[in-house]
């Protein structure tokens, strides 16, 4: 390493979206500040999002216990921290160090008044636009490039090789979601499903597979259930080899946009105004965003709920399949 190199440490633990968001902050520093060193702190879990990033010199990984971790980082002594977490575990790891920091607004009290009094003071930007604000300091400029997410290339044929999955010509649906006011009723995924010409290949952890095979029976069309089948690169590679995405408010969302789909992006009960819809600026892709608009209960939370709190559930189960179905065909040209 260059003895003249300055060294940020970036952190940001969990979980898949927030860490996809970060990339074309590491993307623009790494390629803007001669000799940078970029350094990242997250969860061990979450490794492999960032592991084949080129822009990144060196990943710290925290397995639940932080004070093991803390003795390898005060040797690195790095120049900058550049915390886009913002929480309890972040600042034991600024005071530890006491080097110089910059963190991330989170706006957290602006999101709880829209929440719960509907009273709406966010700014109209994305969060990787306000994350850009962090390294101001540095005179680092945005470049227009997008998110990033790096495979392997035997990583991106792999779908290929595993699955035969209808020689590319499909449509990848995120059926799954952590939260369940995220996702929507699986009547409404057969109807799309139903409706959709193309083979669909639907995509979710271990805990949506049952709900995968329901929606494969009760389907007239193509349906291939690969949740639970899947790791999440293998999951990357059939988005990648799909003609566009159906996601909810999702990690793979993100992902979907740093590969430059087209996205049909479905939301529940959180909303695009809290700035993190996908980012896509200076590209000829296409993105929609799929909601039911002026319900007074919405959003009912920033992160989810396992069940609707008003027990309606309306701002899912009014969903327009027609929309979706309409930017099927358009996205599919």
């Amino acid at each position: 390493m260059n003895s003249n190199s300055v060294k940020f440490l970036f952190i940001r633990f969990s979980s898949i979206g927030d860490i996809i968001l970060t990339t074309p902050l590491l993307r623009a520093l790494k390629t803007q500040i001669p000799n940078s060193n970029i350094q990242y702190l997250l969860k061990k879990e979450y490794y492999n999002i960032i592991e084949n990033n080129p822009y990144i010199d060196k990943i710290h990984l925290m397995d639940n216990d932080l004070s093991s971790l803390i003795p390898a980082l005060k040797i690195e002594s790095f120049d900058y921290i550049i915390d886009l977490h913002r929480n309890v575990r972040s600042l034991r790891v600024k005071r530890t160090l006491k080097r110089f920091s910059i963190s991330f607004k989170k706006l957290n009290f602006k999101k709880w008044l829209y929440v719960n009094f509907k009273l709406n003071y966010l700014p109209d930007i994305h969060i990787v636009d306000r994350y850009f604000e962090t390294l101001s300091s540095f005179d680092v400029k945005k470049d227009f490039q997008g998110l990033n997410y790096f495979l392997k290339t035997d990583e991106f044929n792999m779908i290929t090789k595993k699955f035969n999955f209808f020689n590319n010509e499909y449509i990848a649906f995120v059926i799954g979601a952590k939260h369940a006011t995220k996702r929507l009723p699986e009547n409404k995924i057969i109807e799309i499903c139903d409706k959709i010409e193309i083979p669909v290949v639907l995509l979710g952890d271990g805990n949506d597979f049952n709900t995968g095979e329901k929606i494969c029976s009760e389907t007239k069309g193509t349906v291939f259930n690969a949740c639970g089948k899947l790791s999440l690169n293998q999951s990357v590679s059939a988005i990648k080899h799909s003609k566009l995405i159906i996601t909810h408010d999702t990690g793979l969302m993100h992902i979907s946009a740093a590969l430059h789909k087209n996205i049909i992006s479905v939301w529940g009960n959180t909303v695009p105004t809290f700035g993190m819809y996908p980012y896509m600026p200076g590209k000829k892709k296409l993105y929609a965003i799929v909601e039911v608009k002026n319900l007074k209960c919405r959003p009912c939370s920033k992160i989810g709920f396992t069940k609707c709190p008003k027990k309606h559930f309306k701002c899912m189960n009014e969903i327009d399949v027609s929309e979706i179905l309409n930017y099927v065909k358009e996205f599919s040209k």
